[in-house]
């Protein structure tokens, strides 16, 4: 028996040295009784990569970082921003706000034209409406007067204006003609005189010096100018046609040759766009109408630059 005995150790003894040479996987037994492959020499193989689970989880999307919105609004200083930019914004003094600037209208407006007017700035009459014209005159007297030239009438600008002119008057604000008429000339302070000038393009009816009335005018083009000189009205028909042009020349008051002051309908529609066959037009119908009442035959007419 005890030969029995050591026939069965000699033979286990050689069944694990032949595993042990040949290196085949040994099975192990983990808690569960479920083997597990192991290897038992350094030299084997690298372990074999483990299987990619039966699915793949959701690829996750780069967390997007939104600034969070400002808590202080737009046109005002972010915290930590640099010193210098919003604070002394609002430490500088606003523009001043105009009184009165291009697109204003009104009485104002028309008193400001006549005061600049009174200054040489304005040649023209007040019309109350506060154009380009009267933008250029307002820049031209703050630049005269070390005012920043903006064309508009702050109130620094208009105060200056009002302490460097006079209340106007009525005629001023009114003014019979368009543009200012020009220095009578000194042939017109004696006598009663059609005093006509081609540089303000105005008439002034003028007894003894003293202005009666005044109007707008128009002349001849440089193929038919208006002569110029001293004259006397020869002859006058209210109702008179152009026996040249056959054209209506009504309230005419002839002084040299065919040439006369009278009233014109198409200086009236179209203004200075036009010119004359070397007349005197004028374009005020009730003017005209009451200066053919007053003058008479010989009154003097001067035509001058």
């Amino acid at each position: 028996m005890r030969a029995t005995v050591i026939r069965r150790s000699l033979a286990a003894t050689a069944t694990l040295a032949v595993a042990t040479v040949t290196g085949c996987t040994a099975q192990a037994v983990d808690s569960k009784g479920e083997s597990t492959p192991i290897r038992t020499s350094p030299s084997e193989a690298p372990a074999q990569p483990q299987k990619a689970p039966a699915h793949k989880p959701a690829a996750q999307k780069p967390a997007v970082h939104k600034p969070a919105a400002p808590a202080v609004q737009a046109d005002s200083k972010p915290a930590g921003q640099a010193p210098g930019t919003a604070q002394q914004a609002a430490a500088r003094p606003a523009a001043p706000k105009p009184v009165m600037a291009p697109g204003s209208e009104g009485p104002k407006v028309r008193e400001l034209q006549a005061r600049l007017r009174q200054l040489k700035h304005f040649d023209r009459s007040p019309t109350g409406y506060y154009g380009s014209i009267t933008a250029n005159s307002v820049s031209a007297f703050q630049g005269a007067h070390g005012l920043t030239r903006t064309g508009k009438a702050d109130l620094k600008t208009w105060l200056k204006v009002q302490d460097l002119t006079d209340v106007p008057t009525r005629d001023e604000l009114y003014p019979p003609t368009t543009r200012q008429p020009a220095k009578p000339d000194s042939r017109c302070l004696k006598g009663r005189v059609l005093c006509i000038s081609k540089t303000s393009r105005t008439l002034q009816w003028m007894v003894n010096g003293k202005v009666l009335a005044a109007m707008d005018v128009r002349f001849g083009s440089q193929y038919t100018p208006t002569r110029e000189g001293e004259f006397s009205v020869f002859w006058k028909n209210k109702d008179h046609v152009s026996t040249l042009y056959d054209t209506p020349m009504p309230y005419a008051m002839f002084f040299s040759g065919g040439q006369a002051v009278h009233y014109s309908s198409d200086f009236a529609a179209r203004g200075y766009n036009g010119a004359s066959h070397g007349c005197v037009n004028v374009r005020d119908k009730k003017k005209i109408a009451a200066l053919f009442d007053q003058v008479k035959t010989g009154d003097k007419v001067v035509v001058y630059k």
